[in-house]
């Protein structure tokens, strides 16, 4: 007989005790949450009203920024009202399994769309005439589809299973609901969650990390047999995926690191902060980079009047 018990709630024990600096946070996260809401949906106002934008790279882009802003929704109504309370915060179970496959579908559709975006700049470069012909409007359509339902259907069938578990605590050490600290909650047996764990990483990791390392390794072999100019004409337009690629995998190394180890001697705050990094940092830098990187966004936000400084 196991020492389970019907837990309703989750306490989310991350938060830290700041005193009247929490209203200094608030402030500054609802600033964040503001900015990142503005600016995705520029990026996906602007490629969907503007026709010269009507390109799979612009349209991956887009896809992009639809999930920055669903992984943003799905963290900072909670965050923000969480801060706000005196006592450590207390989630019901429900709103904590919603929270957890909110985060991670985002995370999982983010390296999907980063996968997709490096095989397009692949085949942009490394085969210039035929690019329309293999990246036509429905493989555009087809690849984001991919991404998006291979990311839900197979948290879907990963999440089934953690839902069952049998509860021993419900004391989570985080400012939001984890799926991997759940199953540490469990007093039953975890081994189909570490099962289906191993073939997710693999479906969603993997798979779009072999994609990655593909298209620039071709890339990197053209660009090594290519001229000078158009070595650089080929590397300017991989700077943002680049970017956004090393910011993303940066932000997911930080939380596998504080939460895979925790017993790694780590201040408070900076575990606080890490964990935040990848749901917070990549949703507002990738549009600010995107619009300052590529010259017919840019174009179009001055058009709106957004100043030089912000695109």
């Amino acid at each position: 007989m196991d020492n389970s018990t019907h837990f309703s709630t989750i306490i989310l024990a991350g938060y830290i005790d700041i005193g009247n600096f929490k209203y200094l946070c608030f402030i500054v996260l609802i600033l964040l949450f503001v900015a990142i809401i503005v600016s995705n949906q520029l990026i996906i106002g602007i490629i969907c009203k503007e026709k010269s934008l009507h390109e799979p790279m612009y349209v991956f882009l887009c896809s992009l920024s639809v999930n920055e802003l669903y992984g943003s929704i799905a963290l900072f109504p909670s965050l923000l009202s969480n801060m706000l309370l005196s006592k450590i915060p207390e989630v019901s179970l429900t709103l904590c399994h919603i929270q957890i496959f909110a985060l991670y579908t985002y995370a999982s559709v983010e390296f999907c769309n980063l996968a997709v975006m490096s095989y397009d700049r692949y085949v942009a470069i490394c085969y210039p005439l035929e690019y329309h012909r293999i990246i036509s409007p429905a493989m555009t359509v087809t690849l984001i589809a991919l991404g998006w339902s291979v990311s839900v259907i197979k948290f879907s069938i990963n999440f089934s299973v953690s839902v069952r578990l049998k509860l021993c605590g419900n004391v989570m050490d985080k400012v939001w609901c984890d799926n991997y600290m759940l199953v540490k909650l469990a007093c039953s047996d975890t081994t189909a969650n570490n099962i289906s764990g191993i073939i997710g990483t693999i479906l969603i990791i993997v798979s779009p990390l072999a994609l990655i390392l593909f298209s620039y390794a071709k890339i990197l072999s053209v660009c090594l047999k290519s001229t000078r100019e158009m070595t650089q004409k080929a590397l300017s337009t991989c700077t943002s995926h680049l970017i956004s690629l090393l910011n993303f995998s940066v932000g997911c190394l930080f939380e596998v690191i504080q939460s895979r180890f925790d017993k790694v001697p780590m201040p408070p705050v900076l575990r606080v902060i890490l964990s935040l990094y990848f749901p917070i940092c990549t949703p507002l830098i990738n549009p600010i980079m995107y619009g300052m990187r590529l010259s017919k966004i840019k174009k179009q936000l001055r058009s709106l009047g957004v100043p030089n400084g912000a695109c």
